[in-house]
């Protein structure tokens, strides 16, 4: 597939579009004109501007149904060959791991990554996941700085909420330098027992505290273009790791309402763009069935707490679902729960699975286009597309 012809078609339409990016959308009078009469001017209608939604339904719908099937991918980043699978696969983007960094100076990053967005036929997602503490994919290279970013319950306990908004800041400006679009924070987990696989991660703060964390995050990755992810919904509390089994959490939906939803709802109400939905079997709202891969879960986050952004997937290669599934598709039954972005380590399997599903029945097309038009319209949000030009 050549990226450069579905590109430029792209952004035809984003000017057809009426995007301010594209310049004016309809043409300015000649210099000598006479002033427009007040008849005139009162008859004259403005151009109606098309919503971001409307605009990404544009795009989706002019690509093939392949291509809006690629979109729903955050791919584990190849060691070798991406920019190849970039251009050979309509993917949504690329999640880059320690090793995509290892050895690696700034220039060499960002020649990389430009190398994969270059290659792709439309605009890619690069994600990380750079949360600060114990999970920091960038800034483990000294190369490419100095220090580690430290975790968010440290920096709270010095200087509170205004030291996480700086250092907020200057993580986004580094991701941003770099060529990554997309963080995978904030962690909206409530955890205040040390003993929790996910406290060292968490604010470590109760679920009022972690809601205000949780909004500062997301109102400053926002102001600074940097795309957020929301995790590990609908809250992990006290359960086991999900990348080495299957971990149930029989805690009644009263303690999730009361407690672990909260961050979640502050960050929605911030306009969070994407949410993360973890493996955990939450036994109050699905006991058959991993959040990820539960229709019930997404219902609940879609329905009853109104979000309408991007659904993502937890790793699909995570011992958790591997285990669950047996040799069943995850990423067809992540589909089909209402996921819109799946984090794959096993991408070209998965994608022609998706791709067998559609074209038997199992996935309707609607379901693809539905997903696609919210990965293209977060695309939008990031300003993908103007980068493309």
């Amino acid at each position: 597939m050549n990226a450069r012809p579905i590109k430029t078609l792209l952004l035809a339409l984003l000017c057809l579009g009426g995007v301010a990016a594209c310049g004016r959308t309809t043409a300015p009078a000649p210099p000598d004109a006479p002033p427009p009469s007040a008849v005139e001017e009162e008859e004259r209608l403005p151009d109606a501007v098309p919503t971001p939604t409307e605009i990404a339904t544009r795009i989706v719908d002019a690509l093939p149904l392949d291509a809006q099937v690629g979109q729903l991918f955050f791919v584990r980043c190849p060691e070798h060959d991406a920019a190849a699978l970039a251009a050979q696969y309509p993917i949504g983007g690329y999640l880059l791991f320690g090793r995509d960094f290892a050895g690696q100076t700034a220039d060499s990053v960002q020649r990389t990554i430009a190398s994969y967005q270059d290659a792709a036929a439309t605009p890619l997602l690069i994600g990380v996941d750079e949360e600060g503490g114990t999970v920091v994919r960038v800034s483990a290279e000294p190369a490419l700085r100095q220090t580690r970013f430290r975790a968010p319950q440290a920096l709270y306990r010095e200087g509170g909420l205004d030291l996480i908004e700086r250092d907020t800041a200057e993580k986004d400006a580094l991701l941003a330098s770099l060529g990554i679009n997309v963080d995978l924070a904030p962690v909206c987990d409530v955890s205040t027992d040390p003993a929790d696989f996910i406290y060292a991660r968490s604010l470590g703060q109760d679920a009022a505290t972690t809601a205000q964390y949780v909004r500062t995050v997301v109102a400053q990755m926002a102001a600074d273009g940097m795309g957020m992810v929301l995790k590990h919904f609908p809250g992990y509390g006290d359960n086991a790791d999900t990348h080495t089994g299957i971990a149930i959490d029989e805690r009644p939906l009263d303690v999730f309402r009361t407690s672990d939803l909260l961050p979640f709802a502050a960050g929605i109400e911030a306009g969070a763009q994407a949410i993360l939905v973890s493996h955990n079997v939450v036994t109050c709202m699905d006991d058959a069935l991993p959040a990820s891969l539960s229709p019930a879960v997404h219902r609940l986050l879609r329905d009853e707490m109104g979000f309408d952004g991007v659904i993502v997937t937890d790793d699909l290669a995570m011992q958790a679902i591997t285990d669950y599934t047996g040799g069943a598709d995850a990423a067809v039954r992540a589909v089909q729960a209402g996921n819109d972005l799946l984090i794959c380590s096993d991408f070209p399997a998965q994608y022609d699975a998706v791709r067998a599903a559609v074209r038997d029945g199992t996935i309707s097309p609607d379901r693809i286009r539905a997903a696609a038009v919210r990965v293209i319209r977060w695309k939008l949000a990031l300003g993908l597309f103007e980068d493309a030009a």
